[in-house]
């Protein structure tokens, strides 16, 4: 019996090595399945996160120059809601984020004033932006002028957690097929 299904798994990875249609459709089938079922739950697990991964879809948290350029362009809003720029300097990912970045998101409980937290709002897709209030918890997108009222007060359990690592741009691989079914204000960088 062992020897069978031996046999029968080489068969099957002869088949997958060929260069035809139907082992490249069993194939992309195999990658998905695995990503799905497999890749995310581990991911999912480690991070204690139940959106471990995350893709930046919007400019909200954009910063089109260096931070000196920006700080001048946005510092009177964060200045007037007593955050210094020593404050921001001090922040993670105090240069921003841009769109098709990929956000590795760890689940926590306790959160800073200066953290990237992902919640959930009444929008279709979570809210990837800085916290800018822990009590009660408030955030603001970096390159928002002003403060969306969604996100003037976040109750606790719908924040799914904060960024803890950044890949860049390699979220364009999803985005690509999803952006010409976007306003076309929204399409393509952020500028």
């Amino acid at each position: 019996m062992f020897y069978k299904s031996k046999h029968k798994l080489k068969k099957f990875w002869r088949f997958l090595q060929k260069d035809t249609w139907p082992s490249w459709i069993v194939s992309i089938l195999l990658i998905v399945i695995s990503i799905k079922f497999i890749l995310f739950p581990t991911i999912s697990l480690i991070t204690g996160s139940p959106l471990p991964l995350v893709v930046i879809e919007s400019c909200s948290m954009y910063h089109e120059s260096g931070f000196e350029e920006w700080w001048i362009k946005n510092s009177a809003w964060y200045e007037s809601n007593n955050i210094t720029k020593t404050e921001f300097l001090s922040y993670s990912f105090k240069n921003g984020l841009n769109k098709g970045d990929i956000i590795l998101v760890i689940g926590k409980k306790e959160y800073k004033k200066g953290d990237i937290i992902i919640f959930n709002a009444a929008t279709a897709h979570p809210l990837i932006h800085r916290l800018i209030n822990t009590a009660p918890l408030s955030t603001k997108g970096d390159h928002n002028t002003v403060q969306l009222s969604i996100e003037k007060t976040i109750a606790k359990e719908a924040v799914i957690g904060k960024s803890f690592l950044r890949i860049p741009l390699l979220g364009w691989i999803k985005l690509i097929f999803f952006e010409p079914f976007r306003p076309e204000y929204e399409r393509g960088l952020c500028v």
